[in-house]
Formats: structure tokens, sequence, C-alpha cells
């Protein structure tokens, strides 16, 4: 079944999904529950199954499967945390790589690397040369790429429930009891679990303990239709490295295999996470964003000055306070999980960390040396 991967309200990308969850009602009780349908919960849900094939995983998604943070991303991977290396992270993009490979995902990934853009510099044989409060030159090359977000969203979640975890779909956990073995509320009953992984990211912030700990964005995006041959080689992208500006304002992008380029930029700033209920594409400071992007993208070079947008759409980031991702044990029980906060560099760690939750969960694993040090500072 073909879904859009869309919160109504938040726009189209250029993606969709493809799965449609089994139906099975939710039972009391299981050895582990997971909170989030993005890329982290369900990384997570696919890996505890197979490190614990006796236990009964079930993961929660309040909405439809990716309809938060992963169905909305723009899709571009990097190496690095927002905040650069992190003792003990680890080879993100090899461990991204392998986990697509073992669980048998396809989703249009492509690792050419990431042009680093800037307006001061740039290496002496530039590709990208563009206007947009001044010259914008490549001035560095990074590990990376981009993948698509529809698919590997897709491929997850058929992952998940190939190994025997339970998916459910438009049921939010309210409210979570701590104690040795947790109880988790929902709109229709509870489910008594032995172990939690909570990854909503920028939502439910005061579930996750995260309100403190980071505050809830949403980025914009918009991508145009496909351009000639001749046109991505004019803007410098014929090599389809994804980009990102190293200083303000910042702008980033990437190619879609049907040839059109996605462009991102602008920030919509909350005072609590519970305004993208209520937040709409096409009104508000968000469609002031859209239009002020399109605009920027018109100018920065003559190909695209009469360029059509085919897509316009947004979704929520969690940018933490230090940059870092959280992953730590939750302040309300030693056997519940707290994963997210990737402050725009999610896409492969989140994945990537779902696994290593999946692996702390069961015991084979400890959590990482950066969240220990921030929690002791």
């Amino acid at each position: 079944m073909t879904r859009a991967v869309s919160h109504p309200r938040w726009g189209a990308p250029p993606w969709s999904i493809y799965f449609q969850p089994a139906q099975a009602s939710i039972p009391a009780e299981a050895d582990f529950a997971v909170v989030g349908g993005g890329f982290s919960g369900l990384s997570a849900a696919a890996w505890l199954r197979r490190f614990a094939p006796d236990k009964t995983v079930v993961l929660f998604e309040s909405a439809a499967i990716g309809a938060g943070s992963s169905g909305h991303t723009g899709g571009m991977v990097l190496a690095e945390t927002a905040a650069g290396e992190l003792r003990g992270l680890g080879d993100v993009l090899a461990g991204f790589s392998s986990i697509l490979k073992e669980l048998e995902i396809e989703c249009d990934v492509s690792l050419p690397g990431v042009y680093e853009i800037g307006r001061g510099g740039g290496l002496p044989d530039s590709p990208i040369s563009w206007s947009d409060s001044g010259v914008v030159r490549a001035v560095k090359q990074v590990p990376g790429g981009m993948i698509d977000p529809g698919k590997m969203v897709s491929g997850l979640a058929r992952a998940a429930e190939r190994s025997g975890a339970q998916i459910i779909e438009n049921v939010s956990v309210d409210a979570i009891d701590f104690a040795d073995s947790m109880i988790l509320h929902y709109s229709r009953g509870q489910l008594r679990a032995r172990k939690v992984l909570l990854a909503t990211n920028g939502m439910s912030l005061e579930l996750s303990g995260l309100a403190c700990r980071g505050q809830t964005k949403f980025t914009l995006a918009v991508a145009t239709e496909p351009l000639s041959a001749a046109q991505l080689e004019s803007l410098g992208l014929e090599s389809e490295r994804p980009f990102y500006t190293i200083d303000f304002p910042y702008l980033w992008g990437r190619m879609l295999r049907a040839g059109g380029v996605v462009f991102g930029g602008g920030l919509v700033h909350f005072q609590d996470w519970r305004e993208l209920t209520s937040l709409e594409i096409g009104s508000g400071r968000a469609a002031e964003l859209i239009a002020r992007l399109e605009t920027r993208v018109r100018a920065l070079h003559p190909v695209l000055q009469n360029v059509r947008f085919l897509n316009r759409w947004g979704g929520p980031i969690l940018i933490t306070n230090e940059w870092r991702p959280v992953f730590a044990q939750h302040p309300g029980s030693p056997h519940t999980v707290v994963l997210g906060g990737y402050s725009g560099h999610g896409v492969a760690q989140s994945v990537y960390l779902g696994r290593w939750a999946a692996e702390v969960l069961c015991g084979k694993r400890s959590l990482p040396e950066w969240n220990v040090r921030e929690e002791s500072e």
C-alpha cells in the first residue's frame, strides 16, 4: 500500500511510504515497548527481535509510521553529529551501510560524499559557484550522501515486522508509570513492559524527559522540477553530491533520482512542541519562510531563475542544548532508554544508534560515553 509521507498540514515531500502494518490487538504486556515509529524506533524494534528472538516487542506510533521527523527529513546522510566527532561513537556510515545490507533495505542509498560550501575561500576547482549573500563555493568534501526517506521508513518497518515486532499505528502513549516494570498508558488501555525505548525525538518531550535538553524546531524544504544534465553541470551538481553551508544564512540540498534538486533553509521556532499540531506549511511563518526560500533559490544561479517547484514541505527537528544526540537512561527508570535529538544530522545516526539502543536494552552493550560525561557535568 502506498501512503503519503505527510502530516497533512506539513506539505508534500517527494517520496512515499509503502507499508501497512498487520492488524492485531494490543497485548496487555510485552518484554520491550518502543515509542516512536521513525528511523530510530523502527531500527531498534527490528534489532530487538534479532538479539532476543524469544522476547516480545511492541512499537507504538501516535500517527502513521514515518509521519514525524523521519518522513519529512531531506534524506541527506552525514557521518558526524552536529557537534562533530564524539568519543566512542564509532564509524556511523560503515555501521549504517551494514545495517541497510543486513536488514535488506533498498532505499536508493548513495554515498558519493557531501560538499561543505561557504562564502569565503573555496576549493580552486570548486564545481559550485552561486550567489547567496556573497559567492558560495565548495570548500571541502566530507563523507556522506543521501537516501530516499520514504523507502527507508518502509524498509525498516518491514524489517521490524518480519523479525516479529508488532507495530501499532495511530495510538499515542500519553503517560508512563515508571517502576520495575513500566506501565504505558494510551487512550484505550495500558501495556506493561519490562523495558522501554522512547524515540519520539522532537515530540512528546515531557514523556521522554527531553524538555530541558533541547528545543523543537520546524525545518523547511522545496524540490525543483527535473533539471537537464546541462543545467546540473552548470550548477556544479553533476556529481550528485549533497551540500550544506558552513556559515549563515544556512542552506542545504541534495539531488533527487528524477533529476530535481532539494533545497532547504529556514527554521520555524516554537515556545512549545505542541505548536507542531497546528502548524500549516501554507500559512503564517512557515509560508513566509517557504516563499523566501524559493526566492533565494532562484537567485542562486541563472539556470534556476525560472525554475518550478514541485514540492514544498517541512518537518520537526530537535536541536539539543549541546548539539549532541541524546542516548541516555530516562531519569524515571533504569529500564528506559531515551534516544533522539540529532539536531538535523539524524538520517544515518538514527538507524545506527537504533541498533545500539537494542543492544543496550538486551544487556549486550553500554550506553555511550558522551552522554555519561554530559550527565556528570
